[in-house]
Parts: C-alpha cells; structure tokens; sequence
C-alpha cells in the first residue's frame, strides 16, 4: 500500500516539525519546505494528495503557491493555514481555490479532522470517474 504523501509548507521550522508528527502519527507521510519555490519543485517529483500552506512567508507567499499550484495542478486540494488572518484573508483563500481554512496555532485532532474531511469530500466529488459514472 502506497502512502498517502501531504505537502506541508512553512517558513516556520516548529510549525513543519509538529505538523510532521501529527501526520505521521495519523498515518500520512509528510514532506517538509520552507518555501513556496521548493513546494512548486516537491511536486514536479512527487505525488501528492494534498498541500497544507501557510499564507505569510518570505519571498512568495502562500496566496502566490496557490496561484502557481492552481495553474499546473488544477484540482490539488489546498488547507490553507495561517496565525495572522482577517475574513478577507480567508475569504481570498477560499476565492482562489482552497478546500478549506485552519487557523494556527490548531490541535492535532482538528488537523486530522480537517484533513480527513477535505480527503473524504475529494473521494466524493473528485476525479474518480470511470465507466458507468
């Protein structure tokens, strides 16, 4: 069984180590980059079934990712994460494409959660479509 890998995206080292942990404990494998250019390069090598990106890092912000992520991995789901948010911060995330919005600091459990309803709701609505659908 292959693993199910999730980019996370932050300038913050202790927000990737603990966001690592609680995903791996859960089961996911967890690639780490502390910017939006190597996100862009993780995903020209691998899979990923979903990206969790922080909205305010240096250089290319998270709402830059989005865009670039957008153009050439139209349907990627995006958890949008970020500990300085306004409703227009989330509103333009949710605009842009994000699945969804977590607010840091989070628990591990509302993570989780979030990520298994984003996964369960792209099951349902995604690109699973064959014969007969």
């Amino acid at each position: 069984m292959s693993t199910t890998k999730i980019l996370v995206v932050d300038d913050e080292e202790i927000v990737l180590e603990s966001c690592k942990a609680v995903l791996e404990e859960a089961g996911f494998e967890a690639v780490l980059v502390p910017s939006a250019d190597q996100a862009l390069q993780a995903m020209k090598h691998e899979d990923f079934v979903l990206l969790l990106i922080d909205v305010k890092m240096p250089e290319h912000d998270g709402m830059y990712l989005m865009e670039e992520v957008k153009k050439q991995w139209s349907g990627k789901p995006v958890i949008v994460m970020s500990g300085y948010y306004t409703v227009d911060t989330i509103n333009e995330a949710i605009r842009m494409g994000a699945a969804t919005f977590i607010a840091k600091p989070f628990e591990p459990e509302e993570l989780i959660a979030t990520i298994q309803r984003v996964m369960k709701k792209e099951e349902r609505y995604g690109k699973k479509e064959g014969p007969g659908n």
